[in-house]
């Protein structure tokens, strides 16, 4: 069984507005993003917001979601894992970790990487993209205490540095695994 982390406490310092909250068809970005999730196969999504975020209400209209703020979210990255794994549901096997600017991500895709996590093989599962490894990725039960102990504005890249033994890397058809939006330049192209 696996949790979904939603990323959306950034500050969009690339982009200087709200990036999260921009328009994406009816939608906005991190709504996308959120649905998407929703339509998978994971058992519920913990969405980390800042403080003050006007969308905590309109995000919560789902069992499987869970709302959660960061305080922390200026000290980076770190401080949004760790505040969604103090919510995630203590039985699951794996923690996937969604970021809230890939709007272009694909349920299929995501679905593709929980049916290629085996609790008792490789404990790291990466999407990639002709040759690029991307987002989400998904992290065995046993991460845990490593993944709590980031710092600083970083997600789980040292700890699949750490381990590559332990690493499955999935070869996709979507693009959307390494599209993200940063830039006003990524937005529009959309």
């Amino acid at each position: 069984m696996i949790s979904a982390i939603l990323l959306g406490a950034g500050e969009s310092k690339r982009m200087g507005v709200d990036k999260l909250s921009l328009p994406w068809g009816r939608e906005t970005v991190l709504e996308r993003c959120l649905e998407t999730l929703l339509k998978s196969e994971v058992k519920e999504v913990i969405v980390v917001l800042g403080p003050g975020d006007k969308r905590l209400k309109g995000l919560s209209r789902s069992r499987k979601v869970k709302v959660v703020v960061n305080p922390l979210f200026r000290k980076g990255m770190s401080t949004s894992i760790r505040r969604g794994l103090q919510t995630i549901h203590s039985n699951r096997q794996g923690i996937l970790i969604a970021l809230g600017d890939q709007p272009y991500l694909k349920t299929r895709t995501i679905d593709a990487l929980i049916r290629a996590f085996d609790p008792e093989k490789e404990g790291i599962v990466i999407p990639s993209f002709q040759g690029k490894m991307g987002h989400p990725v998904i992290f065995h039960h046993r991460y845990r205490k490593e993944l709590l102990n980031l710092k600083g504005d970083v997600g789980g890249r040292s700890i699949v540095q750490r381990h590559p033994e332990d690493v499955r890397v999935i070869p996709v058809k979507s693009e959307g695994v390494v599209k993200d939006i940063d830039t006003w330049q990524d937005y529009i192209k959309s």
